[in-house]
């Protein structure tokens, strides 16, 4: 399955890179599960990405690792690979995209993922798809108040 989010910013594309940050990576975590951050190495190829989910009758670790990242004139991504992944999920693949557009920047969050059964990520894909709707107003905050 395919999950595709765009955000529009008032903030460069290099502005958006540097603001890609611990902290912003905390404010974009849904109120649930509740997320504990175990490790955040950064967005650079070779970093990894450890969290607990907190599912109030259990707990699933995700461990992700950054596998790509790529920089040109006006446009920065970066793809988190899930290395260890809740129970309900097979695969994760997220590739984070940053353009310049005018004066602002375009953040699209693409994923893909797979349950490991049609139905279930049929299920899962509109839990998925708003906990990304969920970082739209998220981004605009956090970007929209630093000088472009």
């Amino acid at each position: 399955m395919r999950i595709l989010v765009s955000t529009r910013v008032q903030a460069s594309c290099q502005v958006v890179k540097s603001g890609f940050t611990e902290q912003l990576f905390l404010s974009l975590n849904p109120p649930f599960p509740p997320v504990k951050l175990l490790r955040f190495d950064g967005c650079e190829k070779g970093d990894w990405v450890t969290l607990e989910l907190n599912f109030l009758l259990f707990r699933q670790q995700w461990i992700s690792e950054i596998t790509e990242v790529s920089e040109e004139a006006g446009s920065w991504n970066f793809v988190d690979i899930g290395r260890k992944l809740p129970f309900f999920l097979k695969t994760w693949k997220h590739r984070h995209s940053v353009k310049q557009v005018g004066e602002g920047a375009e953040i699209v969050d693409a994923i893909r993922f797979t349950t490991g059964s049609l139905v279930s990520d049929l299920l899962l894909y509109p839990i998925l798809w708003v906990q990304f709707l969920y970082r739209k107003p998220i981004y605009k905050r956090w970007f929209n108040k630093k000088p472009a």
